[in-house]
């Protein structure tokens, strides 16, 4: 997996160097060993940057990203 987003200017910005840029997640997401059988789980994919989460039921509904020390920081306190 790559270390780094690629980011581009979206095709709607012009000449124009004020832009929103976006990158593509390059997440492979991953049921949890604890989900057992269920195909109602969270997903957890990893990110160049920390991770992202998403429901399995609606994948195509997005994903929420979370920055690394914020995921070191939550699994951290899950496992207390």
């Amino acid at each position: 997996m790559s270390d780094q987003l690629v980011w581009r200017k979206s095709s709607y910005s012009g000449v124009n160097g004020n832009c929103v840029e976006v990158a593509h997640i390059p997440a492979n997401f991953r049921k949890s060993s604890y989900s057992g059988q269920s195909q109602n789980c969270v997903e957890v994919g990893s990110l160049p940057c920390g991770a992202a989460v998403r429901d399995s039921k609606n994948p195509a509904k997005g994903h929420l990203p979370f920055p690394a020390a914020e995921w070191d920081a939550f699994l951290s306190t899950a496992k207390l």
